[in-house]
């Protein structure tokens, strides 16, 4: 019965992750300086997602295998006055989609709400099978 527990917590921390990652992705949509002040246009976060807990060896639940940079290249927009603008007058912008975004958000969200569910269900069948033994 725990393992069933075990494997709805797995799948709570990596939709967790994967809402923050959106959410990261979201907050960072126009930005094109990095930490330093430097012209660096953000890269789009990806959660990569794989079977299994590499820590105990354990083939069941799922954990976050990566977040890696999305190689598409950045989005030019026509920006003149710019100081990070290029000899033809455009900037870099992350290729980062909000709609996008908010799908990836919500798929997360739902996938959480299930595992949420099944937390439930296994507490109540533990909690009915207690009481049988009693």
């Amino acid at each position: 019965m725990y393992g069933a527990l075990d494997i709805s917590t797995s799948g709570l921390i990596a939709q967790r992750t994967r809402l923050t990652v959106s959410s990261l992705n979201i907050a960072n949509q126009q930005t094109i300086l990095n930490a330093d002040g430097e012209y660096e246009p953000f890269r789009r976060r990806i959660t990569m997602l794989a079977a299994g807990d590499p820590t105990t060896g354990s083939s069941e639940g799922v954990h976050v295998a990566a977040i890696a940079l999305d190689e598409a290249p950045p989005v030019p927009k026509y920006e003149p006055g710019s100081p990070f603008a290029d000899k033809d007058g455009y900037v870099n912008y992350p290729n980062i989609s909000p709609v996008i975004e908010q799908l990836n958000a919500m798929a997360a969200m739902r996938s959480y709400e299930a595992n949420i569910a099944a937390v439930e269900a296994t507490k109540s069948m533990m909690s009915v099978a207690l009481e049988m033994l009693a």
